[in-house]
């Protein structure tokens, strides 16, 4: 699945993450960050951006993200 495919497919319920690429341009390698999963909770569209609500488990994780600056996370299978 490419990157543009999964920034549009984001709803609500989806467990997401903030992207390789978007941790990458902001040097952001250390932290709560690089390893925060939470629930979109809501999305709400601004013109051309979309900005999803997030619950993060962390108040010190920033709730409104750019859509484009996230992730899903997908589940791996355990053998």
């Amino acid at each position: 699945m490419s990157w543009g495919n999964r920034v549009k497919d984001i709803q609500v319920g989806d467990t997401v993450r903030y992207s390789r690429q978007w941790l990458q341009s902001t040097s952001t390698h250390t932290g709560d960050l690089p390893r925060a999963k939470g629930t979109v909770t809501a999305i709400k569209e601004l013109g051309s951006l979309k900005i999803a609500t997030i619950d993060w488990g962390n108040p010190d994780i920033p709730e409104r993200v750019n859509v484009a600056n996230l992730s899903k996370v997908r589940l791996r299978e355990v053998e």
